[in-house]
């Protein structure tokens, strides 16, 4: 206490000192963040600098495009079309974070089924079983977006390791690096599954830490969601939002992610991490 009383008093004169020539320090504003360093100071505390970042984890639709399987449930609801499209995408994530609170799971891919008789209903229709059949094996037909593959060739070529770490099942991930050509890119592929529980659940994102072995301070996270962006960045990892679809920020406290439109700009954020 008395070093920090000490440095408090060594503030104060210095700002009487530097009074009559710099006249930033005569606010009130300035003389309390003097104040508030100089205790930091007394007391030993000191910034945590950024750790270098020695892996990257995708979500899976960072990288997998569920564009076609969207157009698809549109095109097999036509009478309602776009409401039809927002109901299931909505249920599609709502009833995997319900089941992750409530302890009672289902994978990606059931949920697929649920959210898809939910919406068909809510908008006066029917999901027959040929409609979840397609609309199933669409979420198995998955491709890349066109700039996952250029951007993950230049994070292997600079020594980074990479991994998906999804809530989608590992058949899905699996099919979709199948149908991208992408099956010999990542260092692990991490499905949610393995542990029954869903993003955010802060032990979905530590599948990471443990298949890497680094600390979570090393190892960026690309969402696709926003949500999913505020989730890591609770977790603790450097997370960039991947805005793909152009969505509104969350205000779920995600002050510390960086958002971007698409991978191009990601290379460039790493080079500054490294």
């Amino acid at each position: 206490m008395a070093a920090v009383t000490s440095a408090v008093a060594k503030a104060y004169v210095l700002h009487k000192l530097l009074r009559g020539h710099i006249g930033m320090f005569h606010t009130r504003r300035n003389m309390l963040a003097m104040m508030a360093a100089a205790v930091a100071a007394g007391s030993g505390a000191a910034a945590t600098p950024e750790q270098p970042i020695r892996a990257v984890a995708f979500d899976g639709l960072a990288i997998l495009d569920p564009r076609p399987a969207l157009v698809l449930a549109k095109q097999l609801h036509p009478q309602a079309g776009d409401a039809f499209v927002s109901i299931f995408q909505s249920r599609l994530f709502e009833y995997q974070w319900l089941r992750a609170l409530g302890a009672h799971y289902k994978d990606f891919l059931s949920i697929v089924d649920d959210a898809h008789i939910f919406a068909a209903a809510q908008t006066g229709d029917v999901a027959s079983k040929d409609a979840l059949k397609l609309l199933r094996g669409a979420f198995l037909n998955l491709k890349a977006w066109p700039d996952s593959a250029a951007a993950l060739k230049a994070l292997k070529a600079r020594g980074y390791r990479i991994g998906l770490l999804s809530n989608m099942t590992a058949s899905m991930l699996e099919a979709g690096l199948v149908n991208s050509d992408l099956t010999n890119v990542f260092d692990h592929v991490l499905s949610t599954d393995a542990i029954r529980s869903f993003k955010p659940d802060p032990n979905a994102y530590r599948l990471g830490v443990e298949a890497f072995r680094l600390p979570k301070e090393q190892i960026a996270f690309v969402a696709f969601a926003g949500w999913d962006a505020a989730g890591a960045s609770w977790f603790g990892y450097p997370t960039i939002w991947v805005n793909r679809l152009g969505g509104a920020l969350e205000q779920l406290d995600g002050e510390k992610v960086i958002v971007s439109r698409n991978l191009t700009d990601l290379d460039q954020w790493m080079t500054g991490r490294s």
